[in-house]
C-alpha cells in the first residue's frame, strides 16, 4: 500500500526557515502528483503546494509563492517542501498528500501522511 511519511516540522521564529520532507513507498510515482497542504486550529484544510514526480512541474497557493519551494529526489523517493520567510500565519500540521496526475491539482488526493507540526513563532 501508499504510504507517506512526513517530517521536519518544529518551532521557528518568524522569518526563519523549516524543510518538510516526505518519504513515499508502496508504488511507483510516475504519472502522481505529489501535494502538500495545511491544517490550522479553527481552519479549513487549505492546498499548499504540488509537484509532478516525473517532469517537476510545481504549482503553489498565492500564500506561499515566492516563500515556499516543493521539490522531489527520484534516489530518496522523498518530497521536500522548503519554506523561508515563514509568518505566524504559516502555522498548521502540515500533510503530504499524493494523487493520480489528473483534473485539478488542488483537489481530489487518495493518499496522507499523518501530518507534522509547524509552529511559528514572533
Amino acid at each position: 500500500q501508499v504510504q507517506l511519511v512526513e517530517s521536519g516540522g518544529g518551532l521557528v521564529q518568524a522569518g526563519g526557515s523549516l524543510r518538510l520532507s516526505c518519504v513515499a513507498s508502496g508504488r511507483t510515482f510516475g504519472g502522481y502528483v505529489m501535494g502538500w497542504f495545511r491544517q490550522a486550529p479553527g481552519k479549513e484544510r487549505e492546498f499548499v503546494a504540488a509537484i509532478r514526480w516525473t517532469g517537476g512541474s510545481t504549482y503553489y497557493a498565492n500564500s506561499v509563492k515566492g516563500r515556499f519551494t516543493i521539490s522531489r529526489d527520484y534516489a530518496k523517493n522523498t518530497v521536500y517542501l522548503q519554506m523561508t520567510s515563514l509568518k505566524s500565519e504559516d502555522t498548521a500540521v502540515y500533510y503530504c498528500a499524493a494523487k493520480y496526475d489528473r483534473g485539478v491539482i488542488t483537489t481530489g488526493y487518495d493518499y496522507w501522511g499523518q501530518g507534522t507540526q509547524v509552529t511559528v513563532s514572533s
